[in-house]
């Protein structure tokens, strides 16, 4: 099997053009729940393939409007490349979309969830017990937390979810990112600049007011809700134990549409296998 064979082609594909700006990227990626969106140019050779814009980039960087500027150079593949090829550069980069290049025009886009399909199906080897594919540092936030410092938590630990523990610090429910660009919204606002001044009423306050005199600059921001996490979190958490394959695991991801699965063993909590995982296990 090769990535042809299973990328979504590029005339099924919904692009955002250089220029452009983040507005394009953010509609596209809360509507269709996507991690990023390919950039294109015209140029006078045709259409040529420039980067990708990731909900990350535009949460790390709400005072940048300009999609060249927000874009990232990724890996890419070719429309020839081995499914088992994909999924070691996949495991090595961190790459969950990867454009499929040939001559500078874009082709296509294989993800790492075509990967797992093809783990669920069959078509490569899924065999590799779970337990040995979850990993055991597991990021985990507070059910009460405000959705706002649970962003910064998955920012800061480089993770799309965290688990929700509730008081007796057993598993509520998970957050990921999808859940929180699906809420966020692009705002105008004013943001000063200079000294930071932190608000001392709030307890959760992780971003101090920024000001020097009476000069201000227009600012667009990405506002996120400030309630709690559990507002927002998947309660009915979909779990695994270590006794599945990565084959089960994936055709689970599939079925229920996530990234991650939490391991348990009984009723503890004992892990985390991402798609990630079970892509790293080929």
């Amino acid at each position: 099997m090769i990535v042809s064979d299973v990328m979504t082609p590029r005339d099924d594909l919904v692009t955002v053009s250089i220029p452009g700006t983040r507005d394009d990227a953010l509609e596209y990626l809360q509507e269709r729940s996507f991690s990023s969106v390919p950039v294109v140019k015209e140029t006078a050779e045709g259409e040529r393939y420039r980067g990708l814009v990731s909900r990350e980039d535009l949460i790390n960087n709400p005072d940048e409007d300009q999609l060249a500027i927000l874009m990232d150079e990724v890996p890419t593949t070719a429309p020839d490349a081995s499914i088992t090829d994909l999924a070691h550069l996949i495991a090595e980069t961190g790459a969950r979309r990867v454009p499929v290049v040939s001559e500078e025009s874009l082709r296509g886009i294989v993800t790492i969830t075509d990967v797992i399909r093809a783990i669920a199906d069959g078509a490569v080897d899924g065999d590799t017990p779970v337990d040995e594919l979850a990993r055991r540092d597991i990021n985990t936030t507070y059910e009460r937390a405000p959705l706002q410092v649970v962003e910064r938590e998955l920012a800061f630990a480089r993770v799309p979810y965290a688990v929700a523990l509730d008081d007796d610090g057993e598993m509520a429910g998970v957050v990921t990112e999808v859940d929180i660009i699906a809420v966020a919204e692009v705002v105008e606002g004013e943001e000063g600049t200079g000294d930071s001044i932190a608000n001392q009423d709030d307890e959760w306050m992780w971003e101090g007011i920024k000001a020097v005199g009476n000069r201000y600059l227009p600012t667009r921001n990405v506002e996120i809700p400030d309630e709690p996490v559990s507002e927002y979190m998947t309660a009915d958490v979909v779990t695994v134990t270590g006794q599945r394959t990565a084959k089960d695991a994936s055709q689970m991801m599939l079925n229920n549409d996530i990234e991650q699965i939490p391991l348990v063993n009984g009723d503890e909590l004992t892990g985390i296998v991402r798609d990630i995982d079970l892509v790293s296990g080929l």
